[in-house]
């Protein structure tokens, strides 16, 4: 099993930037892909970034291609969110996921292992 915690989520306005990072901690982490997810008010929960672990592949939903970048830090058990040029339609819970394999994917059912979530709200 493993724990993941988000940290970084916020007030924003419109056209900044904000970093999120989630920590994992348990069994081995360098054997797990991580994923993104945001669930905004009454829309379902969307796939937002996804990065390997040992497979280093990166996706992208097409609504933040280029705005945002995932990365990761082997050394600290850390993913991270890099939301640039953020927009209102970014307001979401974000979520962190993981699962046990190397790849990552799109699926929010192919990820056993969630963050408990953290609030991101664009103004304006």
């Amino acid at each position: 099993q493993v724990q993941l915690v988000e940290s970084g989520g916020g007030l924003v306005q419109a056209g900044g930037s904000l970093r999120l990072s989630c920590a994992a901690s348990g069994r081995t982490f360098s054997s797990y892909a991580m994923g993104w997810f945001r669930q905004a008010p009454e829309k379902e929960r969307e796939f937002v970034a996804a990065i390997g672990w040992s497979v280093r592949t990166t996706a992208y939903a097409d609504s933040v291609k280029g705005r945002f970048t995932i990365s990761r830090d082997n050394a600290k058990n850390t993913v991270s969110l890099q939301m640039n040029s953020l927009t209102p339609e970014d307001t979401a819970v974000y979520y962190c996921a993981a699962r046990e394999v190397t790849g990552g994917s799109r699926r929010e059912d192919e990820y056993p292992y969630w963050g408990q979530g953290t609030q991101v709200t664009v103004d304006s």
